[in-house]
């Protein structure tokens, strides 16, 4: 079944280059990795960083997360004073074979990645009914930014749930950073009630988890860490399983769109319910519909050369003026602007093989 596209806002792109950015400004050499090359080579445009609406494919953001790892060696992206080399990672999920519950698997990775970093510690919380698995601040790292925090929460909760099972429910997830202007990105990543401004950088869920059996084999673990970095960077519609079921269905009826009284049809519930649904998911079905036709056209341009008109109609507006102001809406620019960067990037590479790009 063709999945709907998912595309991520240029925000997280800043804060992935963020702890380079600060490395380099204060004093380190760009060499090896230079940031302009490593968005090119992930097929993203330079010039989208200075759009604050813009937005990249799922892949080029796995593609971008990657490139970085491997050309500085460093899993932490730079933010931590001690690289987090590549493969610690992995060492640390694998640590977690032959744990007998959730909570003995929790920390073996806590004490692996106490081998490997000063700076964090990732610690064992308890609040109540409530277990946490937390980041605490041993010194100030190099560069302590948002996306640091943002990074480790996202993907060791990625890993907890799936040595989990897949069935841990995150109750709450704490940020030890004030509520950032990008904020209304978080909910497709962090599947749970948010809170700003405490005193550590957590996720929560039910104490009883810990005493779960884990059951991953080496296999599984094997096929799990072939499929990272995707499977712990990207968001998880599956998580806000209504929306996911109705992006799908708006998937699956183009060209003709489905009205929401179609869609509730479909997933055999009433309007009110399906309403009532999306609205504790935070959405409503026109931001589903906005956003799956945003996320099409995004990838339609970064990889086809269909005519505005065409792609216009393909979404479903009446025409090529409709779509464009749509789209500007949606991502601050113009969608032509994205094909002209991308056939320019394409140009310049074949004129000018193997030319480095500069800082």
């Amino acid at each position: 079944m063709l999945q709907p596209p998912v595309t991520i806002p240029i925000a997280f792109v800043q804060g992935m280059l963020s702890g380079v950015r600060a490395r380099q400004a204060s004093g380190e050499q760009c060499a090896p990795l230079c940031i302009t090359t490593a968005l090119e080579d992930a097929g993203i445009a330079p010039a989208l960083l200075s759009e604050v609406g813009a937005r990249i494919t799922a892949e080029q953001y796995v593609a971008l997360f990657a490139l970085l790892m491997q050309r500085m060696d460093d899993e932490a992206l730079g933010f931590l004073t001690r690289r987090l080399r590549c493969g610690s990672f992995a060492l640390m999920t694998r640590s977690t074979l032959g744990a007998r519950t959730f909570e003995v698997a929790l920390r073996r990775v806590a004490h692996t990645f106490s081998l490997l970093q000063d700076d964090l510690s990732l610690v064992l919380l308890r609040e109540g009914t409530l277990a946490g698995f937390g980041l605490q601040l041993n010194a100030a790292p190099a560069t302590h930014q948002n996306f640091l925090h943002e990074l480790m929460l996202r993907v060791y909760w990625r890993l907890f749930a799936w040595l989990h099972g897949g069935r841990l429910v995150a109750r709450r997830f704490d940020f030890g950073f004030e509520l950032p202007p990008y904020a209304d990105g978080y909910a497709k990543v962090f599947p749970g009630p948010l809170q700003f401004g405490q005193p550590l950088s957590a996720v929560w869920f039910d104490a009883s988890a810990l005493d779960t059996p884990v059951h991953r084999d080496a296999q599984e673990m094997q096929a799990f860490l072939a499929a990272s970095p995707a499977n712990v960077i990207l968001p998880r519609l599956a998580e806000q399983a209504v929306s996911a079921r109705v992006r799908t269905v708006l998937q699956q009826h183009r060209p003709a769109w489905a009205d929401l009284a179609t869609a509730a049809g479909v997933l055999h519930m009433s309007v009110s319910t399906l309403q009532r649904h999306l609205a504790t998911e935070g959405t409503s079905f026109q931001a589903l519909k906005d956003q799956l036709r945003r996320d099409l056209a995004i990838v339609r341009l970064n990889t086809s050369t269909v005519p505005l008109a065409a792609l216009a109609e393909e979404l479903g507006f009446a025409d090529s003026a409709a779509f464009q102001r749509a789209f500007k809406a949606w991502t601050g620019g113009a969608p032509g602007s994205y094909r002209r960067r991308r056939e320019a990037d394409s140009a310049g590479a074949e004129g000018a093989p193997g030319t480095p790009g500069t800082c």
